[in-house]
């Protein structure tokens, strides 16, 4: 049986700003080099990964 899916306890959105003092700036800056690790972590392991692993399938770095 799953447990119910209920409204998070926190805002998400809230903790990352009083993460950094109010900062909203500050919370974008760290934001967005967590993305650009993230794209090339995703880089790597696309390169690193073989066609038969994935049946064909890669994942795209942009969206359509």
């Amino acid at each position: 049986m799953r447990p119910e899916r209920g409204e998070p306890e926190a805002d998400p959105v809230d903790h990352i700003i009083a993460w950094h003092d109010g900062g909203s700036r500050a919370a974008i800056e760290t934001l967005m080099e967590d993305i650009q690790h993230l794209r090339l972590q995703l880089a790597l392991a696309t390169a690193a990964m073989g066609k038969g692993f994935t049946r064909g399938w890669k994942p795209e770095a942009e969206r359509k």
